[in-house]
């Protein structure tokens, strides 16, 4: 009589672990599906597969939410090696060979954003380039293009610094009045507010309507960084302009309900310097794709 062969042990698909990453980054079914280009539901079903063929629930889901269970932690270090692996894998076949460096520039609100995905992708795809990161802000970071001391920048339009049109827009999403949840700073009079330094459009379109509205406030903190002005909302000592996409728990939106104007949209554009290289082309490419999956 011969012995039974055991069955092997079920292999993870690579699609089914590219939306498993995608939620767990995001802390959304909704933002992970927009990245997927999939519905919810259909990622809801992927998950719970996934749930069924480890054994294990994966996360915990709440009412604005989900966060990673022990053995979703665990697995999510298998997910993303495994997929930098298949990128490297496709891309060693599939990609031109580049070398040399890349020199980008980028305010810090819209670098934390899509920075890690992009220079993740990048690298996956082009291990030979080596890309400089330089933050700070917007009209700086152009002066320093214009200088040739940046390949690439990525800009806020509506910066007092900046001429209108400049560049690529590759982004464009809502401003909106953001604070602490169950916080008290909405209700004072006159408003606190957190906001950029002088000459950010994010501060001016904010004055603005404000103004328009007649709304007493007073800035009460100001930061050149968008930490600074989330550390402030943190808080509760103060409320602030910030793009739809920041405001995260333990912050949430505010609007009409505390009398507060609406903002309007703001961009995201992207500059080239002259006589680009490959290298710098393929980074471009890079970071115009993940603003079009962050949409």
């Amino acid at each position: 009589m011969t012995a039974s062969v055991p069955s092997p042990p079920p292999l993870l698909d690579t699609d089914v672990l590219r939306s498993f990453v995608a939620i767990a980054e995001s802390g959304s079914f909704t933002r992970a599906a927009r990245q997927v280009f999939r519905t919810p539901s259909a990622l809801s079903m992927q998950i719970k597969r996934l749930e069924e063929t480890l054994g294990h629930p994966l996360f915990v889901r709440e009412a604005r939410q989900v966060r990673l269970t022990p053995e979703g932690e665990m697995l999510l270090g298998y997910g993303r090696r495994l997929l930098k692996l298949n990128q490297e894998a496709v891309a060693r076949f599939l990609s031109p060979a580049l070398d040399g460096v890349v020199r980008l520039g980028t305010p810090d609100d819209i670098g934390t954003r899509i920075l890690p995905q992009v220079l993740s992708r990048f690298a996956s795809g082009h291990p030979a380039v080596q890309v400089e990161v330089v933050a700070g802000r917007s009209g700086d970071l152009v002066g320093r293009m214009i200088d040739e001391k940046l390949d690439l920048v990525l800009v806020t339009e509506g910066n007092d610094d900046l001429a209108p049109g400049l560049g690529e827009v590759v982004h464009s999403e809502p401003l909106v009045w953001a604070g602490r949840e169950g916080g008290v700073a909405a209700q004072r009079s006159p408003l606190p507010l957190s906001l950029a330094s002088h000459g950010c459009a994010w501060r001016g379109m904010a004055l603005a309507a404000l103004d328009q509205a007649g709304v007493d406030y007073r800035v009460a903190y100001s930061s050149e960084h968008c930490a600074g002005q989330e550390a402030a909302m943190l808080a509760d000592l103060a409320i602030s302009p910030f793009p739809r996409s920041l405001v995260r728990p333990p912050l949430r939106r505010l609007g009409a309900e505390h009398g507060l104007p609406p903002l309007g949209e703001y961009r995201i554009a992207l500059l080239r310097g002259e006589s680009l290289s490959p290298a710098a082309e393929a980074l471009a490419a890079r970071v115009v794709e993940a603003f079009q999956e962050w949409r």
